[in-house]
């Protein structure tokens, strides 16, 4: 794990609907600028290859092998890590599945969306995932979340209670529900303890529009960095120290009550 303070970047770009080669390039063109700037952790944001293509989401999840390898080329040639969600072929279903590729250019973990947003229908497009774990990387324990996870306190809660220091989010979240954006990204950070380094989309994409706002909150809630509504992203100091500083002046780990949240049996 580092001791070092690293520089994270949360990417936030347009995802044209089923356009892999115009996506690519955007995400791999603001990789390349993150990483000439010294970032070290790079978040992408949600189905970034192909947007949300429906009924095109089976054959379009075949290209995702190959966007993986060329991303574990840049990781591994640009020593960064990399996070983001891609489609993810499972037999004749398809997963919304974020990859952590490591510093190595080794996908270190693969989380696949537990919370499936049911007003939009993705229940009816993807799998929903039922494995979470926290990622280890040269950048330290990281717990990746997607888009609609940060609604569900419960997950980041696990990755807490496992070590991660850092939450990793990458998500299209709509412009109409931006306010929630902002305040779950700072609660989900403050109760944890943890840095968050949240990537949106931004622009038109199917019928939604998305209004980047893409972030790295510290530990204590404060929005060390925020991008605003067009492409580009949001840049701060991830600091393993202020972690352990946090932790230890409000001992929220050592503190829990689990007794008191276990539940009570109703009487008949």
């Amino acid at each position: 794990m580092p001791t070092s303070p690293f520089l994270a970047a949360a990417l936030q770009f347009r995802v044209d609907l089923a356009d892999i080669p115009a996506n690519r390039a955007r995400a791999v063109r603001l990789i390349g600028k993150a990483a000439a700037m010294g970032a070290r952790l790079l978040v992408l944001p949600e189905m970034w290859s192909t947007g949300f293509a429906e009924e095109k989401l089976l054959p379009l999840a075949r290209t995702t092998p190959e966007i993986l390898q060329e991303l574990r080329g840049l990781a591994g040639r640009l020593r960064v890590v990399i996070a983001g969600s891609l489609p993810e072929r499972v037999g004749r279903s398809v997963c919304n599945t974020l990859y952590v590729i490591d510093a190595t250019g080794v996908v270190n973990g693969e989380y696949r969306k537990a919370h499936l947003f049911t007003p939009s229908g993705e229940d009816r497009w993807f799998r929903r995932g039922t494995s979470t774990r926290v990622v280890p990387t040269v950048a330290g324990p990281v717990g990746p979340l997607i888009c609609y996870d940060l609604r569900f306190p419960e997950l980041s809660r696990k990755y807490f209670l496992e070590g991660a220091h850092t939450l990793c989010v990458s998500s299209q979240w709509p412009s109409v529900r931006q306010a929630h954006w902002e305040i779950l990204t700072a609660a989900r950070a403050v109760e944890n303890q943890s840095y968050l380094v949240a990537a949106n989309a931004v622009g038109p994409s199917g019928p939604f529009r998305y209004s980047g706002g893409s972030v790295v909150v510290s530990p204590s809630g404060e929005r060390l960095a925020a991008a605003d509504a067009e492409e580009g992203m949001a840049l701060a100091t991830i600091d393993p120290a202020v972690v352990l500083e946090t932790r230890r002046r409000i001992p929220c780990f050592e503190d829990r009550n689990e007794r008191a949240y276990r539940k009570t049996r109703r009487d008949a």
